[in-house]
């Protein structure tokens, strides 16, 4: 079971004094083996090496979930002697990276129950100020983590780097790294598939043994239990520059999928097989568990509940509203495959149109009214929903649904982009257009099930409540690994916002599954935008991330590009901007 939160309550008078012995009989009592403790006050500035363990501090640190008045510390700290179960380690947070003059400080035990995780939900921190934090071991630091807490008000600019769907056999985390690196991002927002759960032969593992980036030989199988989830993590928090990105800022985090497995739902999953991969709700256990462990995240119910989705405002001028659209209430996937005749090819439409038209939770109920409540709530001029799939309308000319031969697909889009501009062109005219034609370009049908396009009256509600609020919603997805500009239209026709997509970090993009080749991806993205009303731009076949630079004007996104993912050089080839203003 996991560790309750321990409420350390440190007079800065008792702690100057504090022995080893002291240390020992705290860590057996209140602390226990628990790594998450809240600091409300106190400062331990003459600490003794000796009370600390030795440890190795190879998985970086991180910070995240940062407010106005507390931030949460992450590392992993793990023994250097063999056959030892618990370490004792102590933290500093100061306003100077020298380490001076600290404003916090303290003592914190973890052990191998929790994979050796420390979490520290440091309290009573000033708002809007830059933090420097750092874990002190018996005869070693860990390197030296930035961090910063939100302002109450006064904000006026804010940039935010939003990642998804990082894979370790696929590539470099390059994207990662090149975010590092800059010196204007003020926080990250990951919007899922932090990790995959696949096999060493499994997906996207194609190059894996030429690039060097190949699965631990104990964690080779597809991951199922705790320890498989830990070791997972461990292997990609081992990548340079995810742990440059982690020390670099503070990260705002949300699952999707594969922290668990591929297509999960409340309760199951596509990539989950019960007779020979056990009980799903104890595989999820495992997984959130993991999650809670390696990431720097204070869940809002407990690490016993698998509730995540939380609010966080920056300052006035954005509330960001986390989502989980996986585990909480998500209603099966429809599939196409279940309404054509295997034998006939014949599509059972009515029935289709009947279930797809039903009542089916996304967020569920619960979620939605929360998310109303915080949207009714929040004063701030910008409500961005970071979620985990595609809100817009994503439809597509059905007679594209039916290619088996994916590498046919780019041709046959090409071709029907030819048809709509006739037909638009007819039309501008004035003229009636062919009727085949008309009828091949407005005969549509969702391409992703998985999306809310499967749950498409669900995605009305939602819609009907930010018009009734006169709140215009902004939304960042991910999943797809690809990049999108798509404005949100309500079944009336009228906008009620945007959203702006990722592309990913690694996993490979639509020009594998499509088999495009890198001159035609231009074209291809651009037959997307022509045949999809509602999107106005996509990327479908470079690796890269967005930034979204946050005004009281307007919302400016910026996705960039790489070149390469084989290797740790690359460069920064493309970008693409949007500016969205309500």
């Amino acid at each position: 079971m996991f560790f309750t939160l321990v409420k350390l309550i440190i007079g800065v008078s008792k702690m100057r004094n504090f022995s080893r012995r002291d240390f020992l009989k705290l860590s057996a009592s209140a602390l226990a083996v628990a790594s998450v403790s809240t600091l409300l006050s106190g400062c331990v500035s003459n600490f003794s090496r000796d009370a600390l363990s030795k440890v190795s501090f190879s998985h970086g640190v991180a910070s995240g979930d940062a407010n106005q008045q507390a931030v949460i510390l992450w590392t992993r700290a793990i023994p250097v002697q063999a056959g030892v179960t618990q370490v004792n380690l102590a933290w500093q947070l100061s306003k100077d990276p020298s380490f001076k003059q600290l404003e916090r400080s303290g003592y914190v035990s973890t052990s191998a129950e929790r994979d050796f995780t420390v979490k520290v939900d440091v309290q009573q921190l000033m708002p809007d100020q830059r933090y420097y934090y750092r874990f002190v071991a018996a005869d070693s630091d860990s390197m030296t983590g930035v961090t910063r807490t939100l302002a109450t008000a006064g904000m006026t600019e804010l940039k935010l780097a939003v990642f998804s769907c990082s894979n370790y056999p696929a590539g470099y985390f390059n994207v990662y790294r090149e975010a590092a690196r800059r010196n204007d991002v003020d926080a990250v927002i990951h919007l899922g598939d932090y990790i995959y759960e696949y096999a060493a032969d499994g997906y996207a593992t194609e190059r894996a043994v030429e690039i060097g980036r190949t699965l631990a030989t104990d964690n080779a199988s597809e991951i199922i239990t705790l320890d498989d989830y830990r070791k997972r993590y461990a292997l990609y928090r081992t990548d340079a520059g995810l742990q440059q990105l982690h020390a670099a800022v503070p990260w705002y985090l949300v699952w999707d999928d594969h922290e668990i497995t591929n297509d999960t739902w409340h309760s199951g999953a596509e990539n989950h097989q019960p007779d020979s991969e056990g009980d799903f709700f104890e595989r999820r256990s495992a997984a959130v568990r993991a999650y809670y462990e390696w990431l720097p995240i204070r869940p809002p119910m407990g690490e016993d509940s698998i509730q995540i989705y939380r609010s966080f405002n920056f300052g006035e001028l954005l509330s960001l509203h986390l989502l989980d659209t996986r585990l909480i209430a998500r209603d099966q996937q429809l599939a196409y495959k279940n309404y054509t005749d295997p034998q006939t090819g014949e599509f059972a439409a009515a029935r289709y149109k009947e279930d797809i038209s039903a009542e089916r939770n996304l967020l569920g109920k619960a979620q939605l009214g929360w998310l109303t409540g915080q949207l009714q709530q929040s004063s701030a001029k910008w409500q961005l929903l970071g979620q985990q799939v595609l809100m817009s309308k994503m439809h597509i000319p059905a007679e594209l649904l039916g290619t088996r031969d994916f590498s046919t697909l780019p041709a046959k889009l090409l071709a029907l982009e030819e048809v709509k501009l006739r037909v638009l062109r007819t039309q501008q005219q004035g003229l009636e257009p062919d009727a085949e034609d008309l009828a091949r370009v407005t005969r549509l049908m969702p391409y992703n099930l998985d999306a809310w396009d499967g749950y498409p009256r669900e995605r009305e509600q939602l819609y009907a409540t930010a018009r009734a609020l006169n709140k215009p919603l902004l939304v960042i997805a991910g999943d797809t690994h690809n990049a999108w500009h798509s404005v949100l239209t309500d079944q009336h026709g009228q906008q009620v916002g945007v959203e702006f997509a990722t592309p990913s970090v690694s996993s490979p993009g639509m020009e594998k599954y499509l088999k495009i080749e890198q001159e035609q991806a231009a074209e291809v993205a651009s037959a997307f935008s022509t045949l999809i009303n509602d999107l106005q731009w996509c990327n479908l076949h470079q690796r890269g991330f967005m930034l979204l630079s946050v005004t009281v004007q307007g919302v400016q996104c910026n996705w960039q590009f790489i070149d390469n993912i084989l290797t740790e050089d690359y460069q920064v080839v493309a970008e693409h901007k949007a500016v969205y203003q309500a």
